[in-house]
């Protein structure tokens, strides 16, 4: 059944303008429909979401601390078992990269070992925006954050490289995992609708633009995030059951444009046009990853 035209996360919100958050929530739930039961980690949506006595979700939702939404999940997957009602309805965890990546990674990984059938969504804005954006393991290398600053003692912001939290969790072997970008939205669309249909636990990767954090303009949002991808820096793709050697692009650009391209519009990225170096380094590792790819294939 569609449900594209009823909305199960209400507008009204209290994100920032021009947050990638809602976009991505708003149609997963509109995919999956009625039978849905989300679990939401701590974060941006937690609170733009349901500021008391308000809140934008239609169905069933529960927020939980950053540390355990998977484990939460999986409760609720074992009680509607035992109760024998689990066929038909979805569970749904929506984590931040915060709560996903760094602080939510030992129960998420719990949570694959187990093999609950659920879908996990992290909504990647590449910082711990809610509380000050500071960095977290998913920030990417050069970016400035409140704690990776540029100045005279660090020049190029963060100096770590971002965490490959997809290829972390298809290497635990579950049915399906994918990255997804809603710039891109039919490729969003059909990933989520896929996920749903597969028995046992998915996680889906999905870029997310924060305006304040990215230090961009609110209208520039989408533009932005198509970039991430048009430049092969958050490229789309897909494995299922863990096999790396099968790994599906699902889009390709037809001539990727330089990375700079990206960093222009956002000011975290600022400093790294007075060090160009580090803007070559940078397009060095997407063309080595492309490359990679493309010889595989």
């Amino acid at each position: 059944m569609n449900y594209e035209n009823q909305e199960f996360f209400a507008p009204g919100h209290r994100a920032c303008a021009g947050c990638a958050a809602p976009i991505i929530v708003k149609w997963v739930l509109k995919i999956a429909g009625p039978n849905t039961i989300i679990v939401n980690a701590t974060g941006c949506l937690e609170v733009f979401s349901t500021p008391y006595p308000h809140s934008s979700w239609r169905l069933p939702w529960i927020h939980v601390a950053f540390e355990n939404a998977s484990a939460v999940a999986s409760g609720i997957d074992a009680a509607l078992k035992a109760q024998g009602k689990r066929e038909g309805t979805n569970i749904i965890i929506f984590g931040g990269d915060g709560g996903t990546s760094d602080i939510g990674l030992q129960s998420l990984s719990g949570m694959a070992e187990r093999g609950h059938d659920i879908l996990y969504v992290m909504y990647d804005n590449e910082a711990y925006m809610n509380t000050g954006i500071q960095r977290s393991s998913s920030t990417p290398f050069g970016a400035w954050t409140t704690t990776s600053q540029v100045g005279p003692y660090n020049i190029i912001g963060k100096n770590e490289f971002k965490k490959p939290i997809a290829e972390i969790m298809a290497a635990h072997k579950i049915p399906y995992v994918a990255t997804v970008n809603p710039a891109f939205l039919p490729d969003m669309k059909m990933k989520i609708e896929k996920a749903l249909k597969i028995k046992g636990p998915k996680f889906i990767h999905a870029i997310s633009s924060c305006t304040t954090g990215w230090r961009h303009d609110p209208s520039k949002t989408v533009e932005i995030m198509r970039l991430a991808t048009e430049t092969g820096i958050f490229p789309l793709w897909e494995i299922e059951n863990g096999d790396f050697l099968k790994m599906k692009l699902t889009y390709v650009p037809k001539q990727r444009k330089p990375v700079e391209e990206y960093f222009k519009p956002q000011g975290r990225f600022r400093h790294l046009f007075q060090n160009p170096e580090k803007i070559k380094e940078i397009q060095k590792m997407v063309d080595e990853w492309w490359a990679k790819f493309e010889n595989k294939n």
